[in-house]
């Protein structure tokens, strides 16, 4: 399986702007720039999509693990912030909320741990990853 995204730059770093689009057309020459990026910009700008990214498949990897544990997911929201400084992303940190009924906090916590090293975004990230994970049962 290979996916693709474009960028299309005109003009200068500060001034100027770009779009993405996605292969699958969800990002459709969507805007970002400078101020996207660095000040409060209409539009997106890239550790705002590796955000996307890790929060999206990190989730799906912890699903897969409760399933194969013998679990069924009821739901689970993850939030990731990107920590990017100095022009580098130095952290990603994932924060969920998980609705799984009969698993035990302790195996729960062990699945995160695991999709938190394993998920493929966790894996192409060459930064330190956190996370913390509440569990809800019924």
């Amino acid at each position: 399986m290979k996916r693709n995204a474009t960028a299309v730059w005109e003009g200068s770093l500060k001034e100027g702007n770009g779009k993405i689009s996605t292969q699958s057309g969800v990002l459709n020459n969507t805007q970002y720039s400078f101020k996207t990026r660095f000040e409060d910009g209409n539009g997106t700008n890239p550790e705002e999509l590796v955000a996307a990214a890790h929060a999206g498949c990190f989730t799906m990897q912890l699903t897969a693990y409760i399933n194969e544990a013998g679990f069924d997911v009821a739901s689970i929201e993850t939030k990731c912030n990107i920590d990017f400084q100095n022009g580098s992303i130095v952290e990603s940190h994932l924060s969920l909320i998980a609705r799984i009924d009969d698993i035990s906090t302790e195996q729960f916590q062990e699945l995160v741990k695991k999709a938190e090293t394993n998920c493929p975004i966790s894996r192409l990230l060459n930064t330190k990853i956190t996370s913390n994970a509440t569990l809800v049962q019924n």
